[in-house]
């Protein structure tokens, strides 16, 4: 179990759940494309297009719906089941993205938990465990990276 320390507090828990969804599912997927698309096999993503998947973080009470699209992952309104739920605290998902923590050990120990389509459970996980890299590095996040992606994605080819 997480350490209750490490824990979203019960009332910003509350007060995020009170958000809108799809434009906390707009700011997930960006910081996503920046994080993890250019490390996923070419092989890979045709297998997730179609599929609604969604990321509920159990502590802050917020999830993030997203499906994949041509050449990334894009939010979208998905107001039923999705086809892959994985649900974990936010400090559980922060140590998956910076690979402390083995996704495994998580959802044997019943942190991380998966809901749905069991094929496509493996698929994403498999997919993340290739990536060598951590997945979140405060260099992703760097303004000016960020700003050079959004310029690359909106100028017209």
């Amino acid at each position: 179990m997480t350490s209750p320390s490490y824990l979203v507090p019960k009332p910003v828990g509350d007060l995020l759940a009170r958000l809108p969804a799809y434009p906390g599912s707009l700011l997930f997927v960006g910081g996503l494309n920046l994080a993890l698309t250019r490390h996923l096999a070419s092989d890979v993503t045709p297998l997730l297009v179609g599929k609604k998947l969604r990321l509920r973080v159990t502590d802050a009470q917020w999830a993030f719906d997203f499906e994949w699209r041509k050449d990334r992952f894009v939010a979208s309104q998905n107001r039923g089941a999705a086809d892959l739920t994985i649900a974990a605290s936010a400090y559980d998902f922060m140590l998956l993205a910076r690979r402390q923590e083995d996704p495994d050990t998580l959802f044997f120990s019943r942190r991380l938990a998966m809901e749905g389509d069991t094929e496509l459970g493996l698929l994403v996980k498999n997919s993340l465990d290739a990536i060598e890299a951590p997945l979140v590095t405060l260099e992703s996040f760097k303004p000016s990276r960020v700003f050079a992606s959004l310029k690359a994605r909106f100028t017209p080819a």
